[in-house]
Order: structure tokens, then C-alpha cells, then sequence
């Protein structure tokens, strides 16, 4: 594994029956503070590609490849490990430091707003303080930091459910800041936003990700978004990827194949 790179997977397939092969043999390399729109048809592959990832879903076969450093924050931990071979306490330490942004916002809306970012913290809790949710002085500094990041300081006391649909994603942005982590997998993060909150949601997350030399793989439904904030662009079609270059490379050729129908 190259150290240019942060993750790579190699030949990742994922199959619910043994007729239906989702994923169809996805290759690639993402490289450290890489923003990557991830484009393509419902059904594609596109949020099954990224759960597997960090093994929500389970591939079916391929491997994930990452350096133990990723999980170690040591730079000399050069030993190459598989996320689809992990036991369960290695899981654990790697999911901390890969953040999941979803679609419908996952806080929990009865809790303040700095609740639910304290919340990002919890997979370095232990078990009684993570029950009790029991929080440091310091973790609390730090949820009020990540707030003030995504324009939220003002909003921090007030109940979740009081905020808008934009501004409760930018909670979940500021829960995700609190793992540290490298790698942020947001799948269809403003597909319920109207294009100007899409906008402002997409901006703070790509400024936050470039700040601390966080990866991202974004799956978005709009071309337009994809091209503004992506600094590589991967196209889904079927299962497979069809494209992966920048913008400027993505013409209509290209745009037609990520968006066309073919048969297997």
C-alpha cells in the first residue's frame, strides 16, 4: 500500500442474493484531505459502496486497506490492515475515526443541541461514562469549538428540534469533528436541503475537512454541487464505476455514462 494514500479498496463486491451483485468489483485509492463527490443513479451503489466502508453493510469479498496508523494516530504503525478482516474491538477503534453523515440529519431531537455533539465523543468514553453520558470539561470546550466552526455557538442550549433542516445537519457535522476523524462517508448529506442551505451545508463541510486534512466521499444527487465542491468526482453506474477524474474532465460523454441505464 502506498503511502500516498490513506485508504484503498481493491476488487469490493457486495451481493444480497446470488443473483443481485450490487457492488461489482469497486476499486480505488483516496488520498489524505481528498474531498470526493461521489455521483450516480438510485440504486447504483453509492451508499452501499460507502457503508461498506466502515462495514455497516458487509462486502461480500474484497479488501479495504488502511495503515494501522490510521487508527493509532502513530506515523511509524506502517503495518497494512483490512477493514473486512477486523475482529470487533478493532472495528470499534476504526469506526471512531471514520464520521458518518447521513441524509436525515440521526441526532436526537429531544436533546440540546450540545448534547447531541457530545454524542460524537462517545466511542472514546468508557462504558459507564458512555451510559451515564458523562462528559469532561474538555469535551465540553471542544463540542462548544466545533459549534462555533459550523456557525452554531449561538444555538448551542437550545433543543435540537428547534433548529432548521440545514442547521441540524451542521449539528451532525459538529458531532462528527468530535471523533477526530479522518475520514468523514456522508451519504446524500443535503438531499433534503433546498439548494441554498445545500450550498452553505456543502461549504462548511468542505471547509472543515481542508482545515484538518479530513478525506471525505460524498455522495450527492445534484451534478451542479458535485462539480462546485468536489475536488474528484467518482461516477457510479450499475455497480461499477465508470468515471473517476475531476470536473473539468467530467464532459457530457461522461455525464451520459454515469446517468444512462445499461444492461449487465
Amino acid at each position: 500500500m502506498s503511502s500516498d494514500y490513506l485508504l484503498q479498496v481493491n476488487d469490493l463486491k457486495k451481493s444480497y442474493t446470488t443473483d443481485n451483485l450490487i457492488l461489482k468489483g469497486i476499486s480505488l485509492d483516496i488520498k489524505p484531505g481528498e474531498f470526493v463527490g461521489v455521483l450516480g443513479l438510485s440504486g447504483a451503489g453509492k451508499s452501499t459502496f460507502l457503508r461498506c466502508i466502515n462495514r455497516l453493510i458487509e462486502p461480500t469479498s474484497g479488501n479495504i486497506l488502511f495503515k494501522k496508523s490510521f487508527i493509532t494516530d502513530k506515523d511509524t504503525d506502517n503495518e497494512v490492515m483490512d477493514v473486512c478482516k477486523l475482529n470487533n474491538k478493532e472495528l470499534r477503534l476504526l469506526r471512531r475515526k471514520i464520521g458518518m453523515i447521513f441524509q436525515q440529519f440521526n441526532i436526537v431531537k429531544r436533546l440540546t443541541v450540545i448534547d447531541n455533539v457530545l454524542s460524537g465523543s462517545l466511542g472514546y468514553q468508557n462504558a459507564f461514562k458512555s451510559t451515564f453520558r458523562i462528559f469532561s470539561v474538555d469535551d465540553k470546550k471542544k463540542a462548544l469549538a466545533n459549534l462555533e466552526r459550523v456557525g452554531l455557538l449561538s444555538q448551542a442550549y437550545k433543543r435540537a428540534d428547534a433548529l432548521s433542516g440545514g442547521q441540524q445537519q451542521r449539528v451532525a457535522i459538529a458531532r462528527t469533528l468530535m471523533q477526530n476523524p479522518k475520514v468523514i462517508l456522508a451519504d446524500e448529506p443535503v438531499a433534503s436541503l433546498d439548494p441554498k442551505l445545500s450550498r452553505e451545508v456543502l461549504g462548511i463541510l468542505k471547509k472543515v475537512c481542508k482545515e484538518d486534512g479530513i478525506s471525505a466521499l460524498v455522495s450527492l444527487h445534484t451534478l451542479e454541487l458535485t462539480k462546485i465542491y468536489s475536488d474528484r468526482i467518482i461516477g457510479f453506474q450499475g455497480g461499477y464505476i465508470t468515471f473517476d477524474g475531476s470536473a473539468d474532465q467530467l464532459n457530457d460523454d461522461e455525464i451520459e455514462k454515469v446517468y444512462t441505464k445499461t444492461g449487465d
